[in-house]
């Protein structure tokens, strides 16, 4: 918990969340337990990380790089094998997002990632939308469902498994709200995506991708001119070494950025929270959300993010006011839901005002 007077404004704060991977959401208790009811052996004899959820949360603690915590995941997610598997990891997400009130969350997960191991995507996709139902009935949080794509495997796959979720309609009916890009970025630029992201194009498809995480703020530019993108995943990169252009053109479009703090210094992408570029991006009007990413990776969800900022940069009310209304705003979820959740933002923020007004 933050030591900031309005770390109770904070956790009562209706949040929008657009970067969370469901599958860096597997804490390490529930990847032990899956591991050992599907009788996965964890490669303990390798290493000694994995020789129990203390120690692997530890070594979460002491990434390098985005290569170093990838590993990792992919090692995590490999204990994920049934339908019942898929929708206990999503509900767990869902039920403590609900306990920071998140009200509205739009989640990635990382389709060729199981398909490749053998699970059908219809399993992976029912299953999630199965503890999407459930959360919006238990929780009232509503959630929209992204397909990412994996830059280190081959554009074939990613079109083939585009292809495959396009043919069960998945997209038509709203099941799938969007499609992204994510894994290694610097050896696998923009550029190598156009024909995946022409194809989304064709089809109606929204589409976001990661892009400015570690490499360059060129990639932002790449992603928004060549791919088309209607939102940038991270971007840190464009606000920290990006030119004044970039950043004026990133508020004029209105392009969503959807930032992760906590990752960024666990990855090394900043050297520490003072560095995230969060005066800039209030400063010129940038349309940005604040989210978890890996949550169970990097050791906090998006109240932790939120109280890192505010222990780093003491923002106000009215600051956390135009972050939270700008979040939802930028979610692609119904034009009524927005609404109602911009109410419950306004509420929430008038209360707290007139509670320090009256201190």
């Amino acid at each position: 918990m933050c030591k900031s007077p309005l770390h109770n404004f904070l956790a009562s704060l209706p949040k929008a969340e657009h970067h969370i991977h469901l599958e860096g959401s597997l804490e390490p208790e529930l990847l032990f337990s899956l591991a050992a009811k599907n009788n996965i052996t964890l490669p303990v004899s390798t290493d000694a990380s994995f020789a129990s959820p203390a120690s692997l949360r530890k070594r979460y603690s002491a990434f390098a790089n985005l290569d170093d915590f990838l590993a990792y995941y992919y090692i995590g997610m490999s204990v994920l094998l049934h339908a019942a598997d898929f929708e206990a990891l999503a509900y767990a997400y869902f039920a403590k997002a609900a306990a920071q009130n998140v009200r509205h969350a739009e989640v990635f997960f990382d389709a060729q990632a199981h398909t490749r191991r053998g699970v059908a995507l219809e399993t992976v996709v029912d299953s999630f939308k199965k503890a999407q139902v459930r959360a919006e009935k238990d929780f009232g949080v509503s959630s929209e469902l992204i397909m990412c794509l994996l830059r280190h495997l081959p554009l074939s796959s990613a079109l083939d498994t585009f292809g495959l979720a396009r043919g069960k309609g998945y997209f038509r009916d709203g099941t799938l709200r969007g499609m992204g890009m994510d894994s290694s970025e610097v050896p696998f630029p923009p550029p190598m995506w156009t024909e995946l992201y022409e194809a989304a194009r064709e089809e109606g498809i929204r589409t976001t991708c990661h892009a400015g995480e570690e490499g360059p703020p060129g990639y932002v530019s790449q992603a928004l001119d060549l791919l088309g993108v209607q939102r940038i995943d991270h971007g840190v990169r464009a606000l920290v070494d990006g030119d004044d252009a970039l950043v004026a053109r990133l508020a004029a479009s209105k392009t969503l950025l959807t930032m992760c703090p906590l990752s960024n210094v666990k990855l090394n992408c900043i050297s520490s929270m003072s560095e995230f570029p969060l005066r800039r991006l209030l400063d010129a009007g940038v349309r940005f959300s604040i989210n978890s990413d890996d949550p169970a990776y990097f050791g906090g969800y998006i109240l932790e993010n939120y109280c890192a900022l505010q222990e780093t940069f003491g923002l106000s009310i009215r600051d956390w006011e135009m972050i939270a209304k700008g979040a939802i705003m930028g979610s692609w979820c119904t034009e009524e839901r927005i609404a109602k959740l911009l109410v419950e933002v306004e509420d929430v923020v008038e209360e707290w005002a007139r509670q320090f007004e009256e201190q």
